[in-house]
């Protein structure tokens, strides 16, 4: 449980209520619940499941059902080391972000629960791709440095997605982050935090402004960052399309930039209209202008 989700629950109980229902009323008894062990609560919701006669299989780091042993990370992805009841199991996996290995660990679960057979659920695993805004590699400049998309809006979400592309990056980490507008207004300085406390430089732009004035989320924003210190590295940039074009001209060989907060969305909501716009799409015009050819 994170703070993803808290502008639609109260509270991280409301929250956690929620989620629960999924044991307790959804899920039918005769049926198997997957519980991610890693989460802080995950003891505490496999204990619901157990209480309501449902089977339970549990992944995580630890003692799990399925254990996730090992990672290695390199420029395209990683490799994974699990094991299923004790037998072990390598494989590879085309995604980048450590995280993508927690959200693997509770698909094969899920996969194995409704039957698949644990042998072919590890064999397909390198055929995966990623979802469009997660973790997406939008555009590489001919120096080889990497600009991905990512659809953190949340402080959790920017922190985790910039702490998980980490062990990729080889030079500096760039992250452009911003804060939507008629939404959680604590979440913006938080913002700004998670972003200067994971990234070597940060660029802080508009997201999706709404009603409110794109200045002052942006000022709330560019607080929280400056408390977490470093603000020389740390630029205000309001247009989002020239925030892009300048976190693609700062990247050095063997730096990533991460765009984050819009992820799949192909609009940016200001006042009463949506305008077009592709953070996928703006990383690749950044990249042609600045290379002279194709991203």
């Amino acid at each position: 449980l994170t703070q993803d989700h808290l502008d639609y629950h109260d509270t991280f109980e409301d929250y956690f209520a929620a989620k629960a229902r999924l044991f307790r009323d959804v899920l039918p008894e005769d049926a198997t619940a997957v519980i991610n062990l890693d989460d802080p609560r995950g003891a505490e919701m496999r204990a619901i499941a157990a209480a309501r006669g449902q089977e339970v299989l549990t992944v995580g780091h630890g003692k799990a059902d399925l254990s996730l042993l090992a990672q290695r990370f390199d420029a395209t992805g990683q490799d994974l080391r699990f094991s299923w009841h004790g037998r072990p199991h390598q494989t590879r996996l085309r995604l980048i972000g450590g995280f993508q290995a927690a959200n693997v660990a509770l698909a094969c679960g899920l996969a194995i629960a409704s039957g698949e057979g644990p042998e072919d659920v590890f064999e397909t695993l390198p055929r995966l791709v990623t979802v469009r805004g997660r973790m997406q590699l939008a555009a590489t400049r001919a120096n080889g440095a990497a600009v991905f998309v990512d659809y953190a809006h949340t402080p959790d979400a920017v922190a985790t997605a910039l702490s998980a592309l980490r062990p990729h990056v080889m030079g500096r980490l760039v992250a452009i982050v911003g804060a939507g507008g008629d939404r959680d207004r604590g979440k913006r300085p938080l913002m700004g935090q998670a972003a200067a406390r994971n990234a070597d430089i940060v660029l802080i732009t508009d997201d999706n402004p709404r009603s409110e004035d794109p200045a002052a989320i942006r000022r709330a924003v560019m607080a929280g960052a400056g408390q977490a210190g470093g603000t020389d590295s740390i630029t205000e940039v309001g247009d989002r399309a020239e925030a892009i074009l300048r976190g693609v001209d700062a990247l050095g060989p063997g730096d990533a930039l991460l765009i984050c907060g819009k992820g799949h969305e192909t609009g940016q909501i200001v006042g009463d209209d949506i305008l077009p716009f592709d953070d996928a799409e703006q990383a690749s015009v950044a990249v042609s202008a600045l290379d002279g050819g194709g991203a």
